[in-house]
């Protein structure tokens, strides 16, 4: 069930793991991953990870039917219901339910108002480091342009 399988890359160590009967929740420090463990979704969901391309060009469609991986910078909020169901508001995306007991729910979702923050500001760090590269890779080719000569 790894969502890595297709890219050669091997996935990065549970920081908190749940197995339940028909799914497992998996907390990396980055990435929040909920797998199906059977029936028609199930299918779907192994056909879309094994494409990351299929995925990417119509992942929108499957939002709708399976909660593929999602990356902490995008989460919003995360709370626990009295009954042990966690939410998860994603912006731009349909929100997960993940029903789980209430203790699991708590250490789960304390876990990732933990690391939430921490992906936030990394994300704004990379999207700096990209701006910064953009102007240098900008201004390069501008001086490149300046000494060619007229024909």
């Amino acid at each position: 069930m790894a969502g890595t399988e297709g890219s050669g890359l091997p996935d990065k160590p549970a920081v908190f793991l749940l197995d339940k009967p028909h799914f497992q929740v998996r907390l990396q420090s980055d990435l929040l991953k909920v797998d199906l463990k059977d029936g028609a979704r199930a299918e779907i969901e192994k056909l879309a990870e094994a494409r990351p391309a299929l995925r990417d060009t119509i992942g929108w469609m499957f939002q709708t039917i399976i909660p593929l991986d999602v990356h902490l910078w995008e989460i919003e909020k995360v709370t626990v219901e009295s009954s042990g169901r966690v939410n998860i508001r994603i912006p731009h995306r349909r929100d997960i339910h993940i029903p789980l007991e209430h203790v699991e729910a708590e250490r789960l979702v304390e876990k990732m108002n933990e690391l939430i923050p921490i992906e936030k500001e990394r994300r704004i760090e990379r999207q700096l480091a990209e701006q910064v590269a953009e102007k240098d890779r900008e201004r390069q080719k501008a001086d490149t342009l300046k000494y060619r000569p007229i024909r």
